[in-house]
């Protein structure tokens, strides 16, 4: 059998339905007149030029960038900036009085609002910057001359669900591309045989997939999952690499039912003209096939070294889980994935036992923090890789249900650590009690504008057409936060 005239013959064969008719007859003159009128901002508007054959090929940034590659710690839950990150000694003093201001959350009639409550955690200097960090983060201490932490993030998402999305898409409504996948977006990937855009363990409540999705971008730029929260690592280990290939098959044989396959899907894409869905189903088989090369080799951590793998915490059981993740993400950045996310799953949300539960969930992410700090730094790779720690929101400086702490979005810590941001810094603040950002205050889309600045991209030029508006990761807001770069 000739297979690739058989291809070619399913290529010239482009059914229309009766409805696919009409539709195209009725609108045709009315396309023609509007497609005149909206020219010139279809035009201003397209300003990423990719190829819809090789859609993960690198384009060129806006300018020089400072950082090629993303690397997101997220802590699902929204750990506490005050016990963490920002020393609050008027917490210390007051501790057990009222809060001296207005409340902007409302608590329910079980779980009124307490008094101001002081951190349970020693702060304590570290590295020759003397930044303080609290005995939860030991290991990080040690890397703070390379960190840079900002204390005056604002959000509006009060519940976990909106919180996420908005941490992630910029939108806390709608649903909107990630920000891995804008970032896919604009600057493609270094390695054609990896996704752009890799998430290890994501969540799958609060938002699930839309956390990662590209949305109206096309399906080439959304992210890849590697297992989700709720697995453990052993079940996800190897995962990734048998759903590639069908190893009772040659390569020209999967080539061929691939080709078979693509070009049914495409008569059907054409049909629907245009389904994201779809687009994003045709590219994953694509990438599948070629991930058969890159992805097992990549995905076999327990090839590092013995000190390697004790740097991460692989080695004891309370931190195996994301040390691999995050000796994973290194593995992965280092072969060309353009952004990788590493999720600490659902933990972090102490509305009560702050003291115990904020302790055991530290001491699973601290060492694994420093190790992927130090491994970065030891081979060079902190040059050009962005590193991100981050939780949806923050906590309140008052107490909840006696011992612990409700989320606050109105001011909380994140830190950044790499390529392109001032080391051993700290940036903005909130007030005297830890409640609302005071100092420098850097919204959500400011964060979003300032990392693609650092990635070599203007924020207000990386827009993308969908429904006769342009999007944005940043909306219509966004600055660039100029006083935390290098």
């Amino acid at each position: 059998m000739n297979y690739r005239k058989t291809i070619n013959h399913m290529n010239a064969v482009k059914p229309m339905t009766r409805r696919g008719m009409l539709r195209d007859a009725a609108c045709g003159f009315g396309l023609l007149g509007l497609g005149g009128l909206f020219a010139g901002n279809w035009a201003a508007a397209k300003n990423v030029a990719f190829d819809p054959a090789n859609p993960l090929a690198v384009r060129p940034p806006h300018f020089t960038p400072r950082a090629k590659k993303v690397i997101f710690l997220f802590m699902h839950g929204g750990p506490s900036s005050v016990d963490t990150f920002e020393h609050k000694p008027y917490l210390e003093k007051h501790d057990g009085e009222p809060l001296p201001i207005e409340r902007p959350l409302a608590f329910d009639d079980e779980n009124e609002a307490g008094p101001l409550m002081r951190s349970p955690w020693k702060f304590r200097p570290g590295g020759e910057s003397g930044i303080a960090v609290s005995d939860l983060f030991p290991h990080v201490r040690a890397c703070v001359d390379d960190m840079c932490f900002i204390h005056s993030m604002v959000g509006e998402g009060v519940d976990h669900g909106a919180a996420l999305l908005q941490t992630f898409t910029g939108s806390s409504t709608f649903t909107r591309p990630s920000m891995g996948s804008w970032t896919v977006y604009g600057l493609g990937t270094e390695n054609q045989d990896l996704p752009g855009y890799i998430t290890i363990k994501p969540a799958l409540s609060h938002g699930g997939s839309k956390n990662w999705s590209s949305a109206f971008l096309p399906g080439s730029f959304q992210g890849t999952p590697i297992g989700h929260a709720g697995l453990q690592v052993d079940d996800i280990r190897g995962e990734p690499i048998e759903y590639l290939s069908n190893k009772g098959l040659s390569k020209e044989r999967q080539r061929y039912e691939l080709d078979m396959l693509q070009n049914l899907n495409r008569r059907h894409a054409e049909m629907r003209r245009r389904d994201p869905r779809l687009e994003a189903r045709i590219q994953s088989f694509e990438l599948a096939f070629r991930m058969q090369v890159q992805a097992p080799e990549a995905f076999e951590v327990e090839k590092e070294s013995p000190a390697t793998q004790k740097l991460y915490g692989l080695d004891d059981p309370a931190t195996a889980d994301f040390g691999w993740q995050c000796l994973l993400a290194r593995r992965l950045s280092e072969r060309g994935v353009r952004f990788v996310q590493c999720t600490h799953s659902y933990k972090w949300d102490q509305h009560s036992e702050l003291y115990n539960k904020h302790a055991a969930n530290a001491a699973e992410v601290d060492k694994p923090i420093a190790g992927l700090l130090k491994d970065l730094k030891s081979r060079g790779m902190l040059d050009d890789t962005l590193v991100i720690w981050s939780g949806e929101f923050g906590r309140t400086p008052v107490s909840q249900g006696g011992d612990g702490r409700d989320h606050n979005p109105y001011g909380y810590t994140l830190w950044m650590a790499g390529a392109g941001v001032k080391k051993g810094f700290r940036y903005g603040a909130t007030d005297e009690i830890g409640y609302h950002a005071e100092r420098n205050r850097m919204h959500i889309h400011d964060f979003h504008a300032t990392v693609l600045h650092l990635l070599g991209m203007d924020h207000e030029k990386l827009t993308y057409r969908d429904s006769g508006r342009d999007f944005r990761l940043t909306d219509v807001a966004g600055l660039v936060h100029e006083d935390i770069l290098a």
